[in-house]
């Protein structure tokens, strides 16, 4: 009788996510080196020979130094890394920048509807606000989903000439320089 066959582990770069034997391949490749080097040097034997040439060139390069050169190139040598999110397969996720942005939108001819997106990032729940929104101004006013899948509060009206105050009145955390409108295409800062 034929034996069955074994499931293959496959070890994934805890760098880029995707399978060492392709980290090659990804766009990350310098920052997964060490990563490889610890985790896979059976896969890249190449790797592990320059790495232990660059160790011998940096022992030789601290001998000849002296130790006060030494000690102070090394201290300011470490640059300092942005925290950004890695997705798998080498994407970046972006920081999403904090600002309001106020459009309004015609439908029927005489009918308008005033989109703010971005009030969620300052810490406000879009379902108070957009009550709030509705008292202040008599509208009817509700949380939906954009076109880009974020949730934003369209409120029935023109109620572009007043909203600005109210926003920056109601909730201090937003600053007045964040408030953007939409203006024939362009982005017009509020202030």
């Amino acid at each position: 009788m034929a034996e069955k066959p074994q499931p293959i582990v496959v070890q994934y770069c805890q760098v880029c996510g995707l399978p060492a034997e392709y980290c090659e391949f990804g766009s990350e490749f310098d920052k997964c080196k060490p990563w490889l080097i610890q985790n896979a040097p059976d896969l890249y034997p190449d790797l592990l020979q320059a790495a232990n040439a660059k160790e011998a060139d940096k022992v030789a390069d601290q001998l000849q130094s002296t130790g006060i050169s030494s000690a102070a190139a090394g201290g300011s040598s470490e640059p300092k890394q942005e925290e950004v999110k890695r997705l798998p397969g080498g994407k970046i996720k972006k920081k999403e920048k904090q600002e309001v942005v106020i459009e309004k939108v015609v439908r029927n001819k005489r009918k308008c509807i005033t989109t703010v997106k971005g009030l969620d990032l300052f810490g406000v729940k879009l379902s108070d606000a957009s009550k709030k929104l509705g008292k202040k101004f008599a509208t009817g006013a509700s949380v939906v989903k954009g076109p880009t899948d974020k949730e934003q509060i369209d409120v029935q009206g023109d109620i572009s000439y007043d909203i600005v105050e109210f926003i920056t009145d109601t909730w201090p955390d937003v600053p007045e320089t964040a408030i953007f409108f939409i203006e024939d295409g362009k982005k017009v800062p509020a202030a």
